[in-house]
């Protein structure tokens, strides 16, 4: 980041004016004024961004350079840190919204160094479209389907023909469309979120007790929790406007989803360093891509590809159930995962929420492990 606008972006910090917030009440109407003062007030005053870049740039990184159709090329950015044996598992791993590459860093080390059954993997950590240093194609439809058919571009590229791949959030539904339209290059699937839900035609079999109290509880989620998604969804330009403008509007709007969505019990504080957290916030503020990043949301619903009743993926397939938030969104049952999946290994996770490879990485390093080492 250029000193000027590391310069610029402190200065717009000290100048917030702040809101009214009611005595009493905190996080249940939004972010908390007093956890955001404090996280803006060491944003401006103590973070040390120049050092957060020294350790962001100690990973090999490059952009790779794919055909987004329409005459259209575009840069995506990967990490790509190849297992120290030189006898890697080729593996993409895709982050969702609201993050970044930088969530997945703490995977790196561990999948690159061989346990002791000898698997390793070569880790390619792709930013999605929009998102950071990707560029996003100049169209709307940038959905999960096109975002998946440019993952492949990139793994050809790397030089790899056959590979994993892993994903939550909006990287699970990217991972699910490439193991639905390139089944043959896919050794295996993994997520740790149920991004897609399968669609149930006629025929299907009742639902089990199971599935429907996660559903009822998903419904009792997306009634509390959903505004933003639906605000992202469809008006993302106009949202964008302010949290490109205002730092202390991008921290109010990302950090509160970090709180609610991992296994924080409500202090996220405890469960993540302010150093980290404001990472991601400097990346996204220098790269200006908070809008473009919410374009997913608009893309993937009004542009998106939609699944069938007849659609099944048939690579093999874990899943990992981080289901620790603190906003809770129900527990995923595998027979939910079965109607869309061929799973072969379903982990329940005594600990982790939805942003699993920050909170829980040696939990998810190690299901990555026995799931891809028994496929080998």
């Amino acid at each position: 980041m250029p000193d000027d606008t590391l310069a610029d972006l402190r200065a717009r910090i000290r100048a917030t004016r702040w809101p009214d917030q009611i005595p009493g009440v905190g996080w249940n109407q939004g972010t908390e004024l007093s956890y955001l003062q404090r996280t803006l007030e060491y944003w401006a005053e103590g973070f040390d961004w120049r050092a957060r870049e020294r350790e962001l740039n100690s990973y090999t990184q490059r952009l790779v350079r794919v055909d987004a159709g329409d005459g259209e090329t575009v840069a995506i950015h990967v990490v790509h840190e190849k297992a120290k044996d030189g006898n890697g598992i080729p593996l993409i791993l895709t982050h969702g919204w609201p993050s970044s590459f930088i969530e997945y860093l703490p995977l790196v080390p561990l999948l690159t160094e061989p346990d002791e059954s000898g698997t390793a993997f070569d880790v390619v950590l792709a930013s999605l479209p929009g998102y950071g240093y990707s560029q996003r194609p100049r169209r709307t439809g940038v959905n999960y389907r096109l975002t998946a058919r440019l993952w492949h571009q990139v793994m050809r590229e790397l030089g790899y023909d056959r590979y994993g791949a892993q994903g939550g959030d909006f990287g699970a539904g990217v991972a699910s469309y490439l193991a639905l339209d390139q089944p043959g290059a896919l050794i295996g699937l993994h997520l740790s979120t149920m991004e897609l839900s399968p669609v149930r035609g006629p025929e299907a079999r009742p639902l089990s007790a199971a599935e429907a109290a996660f559903l009822a509880d998903n419904d009792e989620w997306l009634r509390r929790e959903h505004a933003y998604s639906d605000i992202q969804a469809t008006k993302p330009q106009t949202v964008g406007y302010g949290l490109s403008d205002s730092p202390a509007g991008l921290a109010a709007w990302v950090l509160e989803k970090w709180r609610a969505w991992t296994d924080s019990g409500g202090e996220l504080e405890t469960r993540f360093s302010a150093d980290f957290l404001l990472s991601m916030l400097t990346l996204t503020w220098a790269t200006n891509s908070i809008t473009t990043s919410m374009r997913d949301y608009w893309d993937n619903r009004w542009a998106g590809s939609p699944l069938t009743a007849a659609d099944r993926i048939t690579v093999p397939t874990a899943f990992a159930a981080f289901d620790h938030h603190f906003v809770p969104e129900g527990d995923v049952p595998r027979e939910w995962v079965e109607r869309l999946y061929d799973v072969r290994r379903f982990t329940v996770m005594p600990r982790g929420g939805h942003f699993a490879a920050a909170e829980e990485p040696e939990l998810l390093a190690a299901d990555l492990r026995s799931f891809f080492g028994d496929l080998a």
